[in-house]
């Protein structure tokens, strides 16, 4: 199993908990339709960043193909404009 952490930063302006449910809303969903992604959560964050995400995959595969697939493209394109910083930590269970 591998773990996902990002944490990330929104340009200035961004009404930040709106944003966050848009997030939220956008991915939470993918868990159960794309193949290894077993459990994700996305929360609003504090000191520094302003929201992180967390995720399982059953393989550093499916993370692999997560980052490509076609579900997970369509759902960064209501968010991704929003971002403004981003940094990720994968590890292995």
């Amino acid at each position: 199993m591998v773990k996902h952490i990002v944490l990330y930063t929104f340009k200035e302006g961004i009404n930040k908990p709106e944003a966050v449910e848009v997030v939220r809303t956008q991915l939470e969903p993918l868990v159960g339709k794309i193949p290894g992604l077993l459990h994700m959560e996305i929360r609003q964050a504090y000191n520094g960043m302003d929201y992180a995400l967390y995720s399982e995959f059953a393989s550093r595969e499916d993370l692999k193909a997560y980052q490509t697939h076609p579900l997970h493209l369509a759902a960064k394109e209501h968010f991704f404009h929003l971002l403004s910083e981003r940094v990720c930590a994968d590890y292995d269970v």
